[in-house]
């Protein structure tokens, strides 16, 4: 037989299957069947999912509760371009807004308080990748995504975009202190 000539009989299905290959398919089948009610046990009983809230905004409506969260509880500002430094009370809405190319504000939170976490973009996707947390969002225009945080260890944590979203995409990055 040669591969380079067509196979003589073209039903293939009809012939019939040899015993190891029987084993193979059968194995493969029961590890699919494993791996499918695996993702729903995870789903329902793991602690890796997020827990998040989603809700239809528009950028005019989240600028605006972001922008009187950051003129409530700014406590500096930092960096050449004079980002806001947020510190809010524990309980409190935080508003982190992803837009070309840029994370904004900085915030800075207590470790073991718990916050809710709000964020959007206000142009296109990116994703919301705090490290070294390993906690990745993808941030979609026109909806706000909803996740309740307790810091559990202090420390510089860096916000960065891992979605491409243009030419200064690797110059997204933002600062989550932690005290």
């Amino acid at each position: 037989m040669s591969a380079i000539l067509p196979p003589a009989e073209r039903l293939w299905w009809k012939h019939p299957l040899d015993r190891v290959e029987g084993t193979w398919i059968a194995i493969a089948f029961a590890w699919c069947m494993v791996m499918f009610f695996m993702m729903i046990y995870w789903h329902a009983y793991g602690k890796q999912n997020l827990s998040t809230e989603t809700y239809k905004t528009t950028p005019e409506q989240f600028s605006a509760k972001a922008q009187a969260v950051v003129d409530k509880y700014t406590v500096r500002t930092e960096t050449a371009d004079k980002i806001p430094v947020v510190a809010p009370p524990e309980g409190s809405d935080v508003y982190l807004v992803a837009r070309l190319w840029a994370w904004w504000p900085i915030l800075e939170l207590e470790k073991g308080k718990t916050y809710k976490l709000h964020l959007t973009a206000m142009d296109y996707n990116h994703g919301f990748s705090l490290q070294p947390a390993n906690i990745n969002i993808q941030v979609v225009p026109g909806y706000e995504h909803v996740i309740k945080v307790t810091p559990n260890q202090s420390g510089t944590f860096s916000v960065v975009c891992n979605e491409y979203c243009g030419i200064n995409h690797h110059q997204m990055v933002g600062r989550i202190y932690v005290k």
